[in-house]
């Protein structure tokens, strides 16, 4: 059996709780994102997780030969590797050019890019992709989408800009009865899909400081019997990489488990590591799985879209997000920048109003303490945004403004989405309608009287 040891690392930019008093003048970079509890927060992470945990797998390595793991890492998280923890990215490049870790794609931003525009969606992993190239020298084979979002289009979408291998969630009524330790194929497509155990998965994600658990203490070999245990081909075993140190503090004896469990694998014949390209590449898909898009699944709580979209606060605020996307592409550069800042899951994430277990994983990574204040600071962060855009406007910008949506032009069947739209159209066509024309170019496209009345 193949053992897929799969790491995310992500670490977001968060938003001012005092953000709301600096509208509706245009603030700084520095008045939106909350600089100082960002570096705090990411120093600390490096500490304990990034330097001692990767230093502990270059270590196995060198003790265990062919230690394979695979790497997932968000654009952000590079970002402030960069600026305030370069080593990390060192050791990274390390793993990479001794072929210890593999390097998968996904969403720069770890956004919800995908469900606000396909474009969109495509340069966010094109920009992870470059990011990961330059910093970590190792091009991505395998991609995911942000916290392993998963359908049959995100499947053959991600396989037709070029990667072999899709990992996401191994969901039970997708499986049926059918096992998450084999490789699987997507439905409409070649890509193949390897699927999270997301039992093993949790056991050391979750349960690993839990003393109410019945297995607690979990060690090494313990948990390496189970899975020499386990049927199959192969065994995704994916955890955010934070789960070393920092979900669980070195304290809980995370560090040793994590130092001794290569060990142990390599001990067991029947076990050996792979990453998620080797194992898409020695072993043929057994079945289809099949998500259509109206039952997209996740690997966060209720294995839905739920975490980001389950209530009205959050569908809310999504919303406006995608409403204002044409605006923000239209115009590029730093708008456009802002606006994908604030795609980022994490702001719709802390939105949730859960009970029980999943309400206590959404508190605890939140640094608002509150669903309904998040929501506020996330609306004064988009009301900032709305400033840029206002002042930013100009005619260039309208002309690359472009619609599909309700803010079409609909008129005698004649369907119009942007300006070159309506050069298109006849004179009369614009006579009979130059009022509500009017009225569009104006309030949609934002163009002054003169220049509305200059088109039609």
């Amino acid at each position: 059996m193949d053992v897929v040891l799969f790491f995310e690392v992500h670490q977001p930019r968060r938003l001012r709780p005092d953000l709301y008093r600096v509208f509706p003048r245009k603030p700084l970079e520095g008045e939106i994102f909350y600089e100082e509890l960002d570096r705090h927060v990411f120093e600390r992470v490096s500490e304990r997780v990034y330097r001692k945990s990767t230093k502990i797998l270059l270590d196995a390595a060198r003790e265990v030969p062919g230690l394979r793991v695979t790497f997932s890492v968000s654009g952000l998280a590079l970002e402030q590797m960069r600026r305030w923890a370069p080593d990390v990215l060192d050791l990274f490049r390390e793993m990479a050019a001794r072929e210890v870790a593999e390097f998968a794609a996904q969403t720069y931003y770890h956004s919800l890019a995908w469900f606000v525009d396909r474009e969109e969606f495509r340069e966010q992993v094109e920009m992870q992709v470059k990011a990961v190239e330059e910093l970590i020298g190792y091009k991505p084979h395998a991609a995911e989408n942000t916290e392993f979002i998963y359908n049959n289009d995100v499947a053959c979408f991600l396989h037709s800009m070029g990667f072999s291998t899709v990992v996401t969630e191994g969901v039970d009524w997708v499986l049926g009865w059918r096992s998450p330790n084999y490789v699987y194929k997507a439905w409409g497509c070649d890509a193949r899909v390897l699927v999270r155990n997301y039992r093993l998965s949790d056991d050391v994600g979750f349960r690993f400081g839990a003393r109410w658990w019945d297995q607690w203490p979990l060690t090494a070999d313990k948990y390496a019997a189970w899975l020499e245990a386990t049927p199959g081909d192969v065994v995704l075993i994916a955890v955010d990489y934070e789960t070393f140190g920092e979900h669980h503090w070195p304290e809980s004896g995370i560090h040793e488990f994590l130092r001794w469990l290569p060990r142990e694998i390599a001990k067991r014949p029947r076990l050996q590591f792979a990453t998620v390209s080797d194992v898409a590449r020695s072993h043929a898909p057994r079945d289809v799985y099949d998500v259509p898009p109206w039952a997209t699944i996740s690997w966060a709580d209720e294995r839905d879209l739920s975490a980001w979209l389950g209530n009205e606060l959050q569908r809310n605020a999504f919303s406006l997000l995608s409403w204002v996307y044409p605006y923000a592409k239209a115009l590029g550069g730093e708008v456009l920048k802002l606006w994908r800042m604030l795609s980022t899951s994490d702001h719709l994430y802390y939105q949730a109003t859960k009970l029980g277990p999943a309400g206590e994983v959404h508190s605890y990574f939140s640094p608002y303490g509150s669903a309904y204040k998040a929501h506020d600071i996330y609306m004064a962060a988009l009301a900032t945004l709305f400033v840029y855009i206002r002042e930013a406007w100009n005619r260039e910008a309208a002309e690359r403004l472009v619609f599909n949506d309700e803010r079409c032009f609909y008129a005698e069947g004649v369907r119009l989405c942007s300006l070159r739209d309506l050069r298109n159209v006849d004179r009369g066509y614009k006579s009979r309608h130059r009022e509500d024309l009017l009225r569009w170019l104006t309030d949609v496209f934002m163009l002054s009287p003169e220049e509305a009345g200059s088109l039609v």
